[in-house]
């Protein structure tokens, strides 16, 4: 389960200062890099460079260890990763967590130097392709502000650099506003929608809609209770005694004002060219339907299986190689969340497994809340659900892929199976795919879920290893910013066109229309946010800025332990399958007791700055709580 590390190009280990000296024989050019004067006389090797800025998104979401293991969608199976260190509260400006997880304040402006450096020489870049020129910058533009949204939205405002240091400078700078820092991305971004507006769409690159999208988000997480300063102190004692808190929301200003820029910012995207994935039906599309444009989404045309067209939803994307090869240029990378997340029947590694939480949010098919203490729920507590339950969650008796040979005896119907089952003898047959089981049970999810989403179904690729996938990760995609335009139309009182859109998701995953109004439309909302973005790095975000996260991020963690008993006078299927007419299943949610515990501490609202970064620049001030 070794994480694989970007490999940078040679040829991008660039000599950006120069170096005058009368003697030649010190005038001579270094073999393995390329001086600054050739990189931007050369349209190739500035492309390059800002290839590079690229690479320090790393493999966006698939990375080993998931953002969603820090929320109430998922747990992550394999202890000793520092990732309690979050989850359990104790974070400390000398303990800061899992690097994995949490993009590091340090990396963030090693990226914002790169993008620097491009924003100061491209304008004086001495290739002859203007075109070229301009689609470069306003990528470098975008590229900081990527990397600076990054920071404010996990540590608040950061201090604002819009050009690289030279050697002797003296890198103390206090942190920026919050404020400041929005109006520093929001002009990047102006600056990229400008520079990028008809240039070509290359996917794994910025566009003018990456820029517009993003545009979308940071106004809205602007507008949020987290970032109002008055709000959140109401809220949170901890924020309430702080006393800078302009340096993580806005101390001053009018609120609506900052809700209605969200919601043009979003509006702007749905007036444009792009669409998204069959949000025009003006019924629910069928269960079966919904299930698959659910999967085509998430396979973002990356598989053979699903629909291509649902590429459009992508606005920008982590583009991945089919090669099990440590990639060196963007934008090529990781291909691993089948062998991470998968199931340890199939010899994957049961990374970020799903918790019951999440799957007791998704609604039953009729719109109404699933409900333990309705028999017909608890006695079939996978049917009849929300079609994008089955397309985001393995659960037990859900179908899967071909099995490895090695595994195909024990379970030839390619079911998953996270459940005890009557041998008929008076013995229970261990699931394959659970911790008792006898393939690699150290693997085995200690949920009794598996994530789907983003594993690529197609039967071919059959334990995710001797053939690899080549899913895209959605960094920005369409759906978000409709859901960015409800939340902000909902704030701004026009619950109509919040109801409108809103609906245009439901209906394509399959699910009847929302009529509600007032705090009841929010929470609908709020939910559907929280079904459709699943695993897509936002609910630990999103938990955030609305003031939840002592009721959702802190909340213990529920899993599933299913057990079949045989019925009188059935004889066992065997090998075990998945039978309601052989076996009487039962479904107890259960505490989880081992792993983690986990509690909310309001500080964790931020992320701390290290206390190696403090002692660099004495001018930086903590966040709250720490």
């Amino acid at each position: 389960m070794k994480k694989r590390k970007l490999v940078l190009l040679g040829l991008l280990t660039i000599a950006l200062i120069p170096i005058s000296c009368n003697e030649d024989f010190l005038e001579t050019q270094p073999l393995d890099s390329i001086s600054a004067d050739a990189t931007w006389a050369d349209g190739a090797l500035a492309q390059a460079f800002v290839f590079n800025v690229y690479a320090s998104l790393g493999y966006g979401g698939f990375e080993e260890e998931g953002l969603a293991s820090l929320t109430d969608e998922a747990m992550f199976t394999h202890s000793g990763r520092g990732i309690n260190v979050i989850t359990e509260g104790a974070l400390s400006p000398s303990g800061t967590g899992n690097v994995n997880i949490i993009p590091q304040w340090d990396e963030l402006y090693s990226a914002i130097r790169k993008a620097n450096i491009a924003i100061q020489e491209l304008p004086n870049a001495t290739f002859d392709d203007q075109v070229l020129k301009d689609r470069l910058l306003g990528e470098a533009h975008f590229l900081r502000a990527y990397y600076y949204h990054q920071l404010m939205r996990y540590y608040g405002g950061a201090p604002l650099i819009d050009r690289p240091y030279g050697l002797d400078e003296d890198y103390s700078i206090a942190r920026s506003t919050y404020a400041e820092n929005v109006d520093f991305v929001v002009a990047d971004l102006d600056n990229a929608i400008s520079l990028l507006d008809g240039k070509e769409t290359t996917p794994g690159r910025a566009s003018q809609l990456s820029a517009m999208g993003l545009k979308s988000r940071v106004l809205l997480y602007a507008a949020s209770d987290l970032r109002d300063a008055t709000t959140a102190a109401q809220k949170s004692a901890t924020i309430g005694s702080y006393a800078n808190q302009d340096l993580i929301a806005y101390t001053s200003g009018d609120r609506e004002s900052r809700w209605i820029l969200a919601k043009n910012a979003a509006k702007a995207v749905l007036d444009s060219e792009a669409s998204g994935y069959k949000l025009d039906l003006t019924e629910p599309a069928s269960a079966e339907e919904a299930t698959e444009t659910y999967i085509s989404i998430a396979m973002g045309g990356g598989s053979a299986v699903g629909d291509a067209a649902a590429r459009s939803e992508l606005l920008f994307e982590r583009t991945h190689s089919p090669l099990f090869t440590q990639e060196s240029n963007w934008p090529l990378g990781g291909i691993h969340q089948g062998i991470n997340n998968g199931p340890n029947g199939y010899h994957n590694w049961a990374g970020n497994t799903p918790i019951q939480q999440l799957v007791d949010d998704y609604q039953m098919m009729d719109g109404s809340e699933f409900d333990w203490s309705n028999p017909d729920h608890a006695a079939a507590p996978y049917e009849n659900r929300d079609p994008r339950l089955a397309a985001t969650i393995l659960y037990d008796g859900a179908p899967w892929k071909p099995r490895p040979d090695d595994v195909a005896s024990i379970d030839p119907y390619d079911e998953i199976q996270t459940g005890t089952y009557d041998n008929g003898s008076g013995g229970i047959i261990p699931g394959v795919d659970m911790r008792d089981s006898p393939i690699e049970n150290w693997n085995g999810s200690r949920t009794g879920y598996y994530v789907r989403k983003f594993i690529d179904p197609d039967p071919s690729l059959v334990d995710n290893q001797s053939s690899a996938q080549v899913v895209p990760w959605p960094f920005i995609r369409y759906t978000e910013i409709v859901l960015n335009y409800v939340e902000a139309s909902i704030a701004t009182g026009d619950e109509g066109e919040a109801r409108n859109w809103l609906n245009k998701i439901r209906f394509r995953a399959g699910m009847p229309a929302i009529t509600a109004s007032g705090d009841a439309l929010l929470e609908a909302y709020i939910n559907e946010r929280r079904i459709e973005l699943a695993y897509e790095e936002h609910r630990y975000h999103d938990a955030r800025r609305w003031m939840i996260a002592d009721q959702t991020l802190g909340r213990g963690i529920k899993v599933m332990k299913v057990s079949a008993k045989l019925k009188p006078g059935a004889t066992p299927r065997s090998p075990y399958q998945y039978d309601p007419e052989v076996y009487d299943y039962t479904y107890n949610v259960v505490d989880n007791t081992d792993n983690e515990t986990r509690i909310w501490d309001d500080k964790m609202y931020f992320m701390p700055l290290s206390r190696d970064e403090i002692n660099r620049n004495e001018l930086l001030i903590q966040n709250p709580g720490y």
